[in-house]
């Protein structure tokens, strides 16, 4: 049996924020696993034949996405200074 989820960004702003996090991590994407950025809508697939693989690879990603969000988070309060 085949198990699948799905993760959408639905507003602009995680949809931006989700889009070049999700460019950056696209090397480690796994082959149970896709993207699809477009302007209307950011989201990833996972699927897997077992339900802890499934979840191990989605628990991955968020772990990923979380560090990204901090680089981002960071990058942009570096912005800020040195535009002061």
């Amino acid at each position: 049996m085949k198990i699948t989820g799905t993760i959408v960004f639905p507003d602009p702003e995680s949809r931006r924020s989700a889009a070049r996090i999700l460019q950056a991590l696209s090397p480690d994407n796994l082959r149970s696993m896709e993207s699809e950025i477009s302007d209307a809508r950011v989201c990833v697939r996972f699927h897997s034949e077992k339900i802890g693989s499934l979840l191990a690879t989605v628990d991955d990603f968020l772990m990923n996405v979380k560090i990204g969000e901090g680089v981002e988070e960071a990058l942009e309060k570096g912005d800020k200074v040195r535009q002061n």
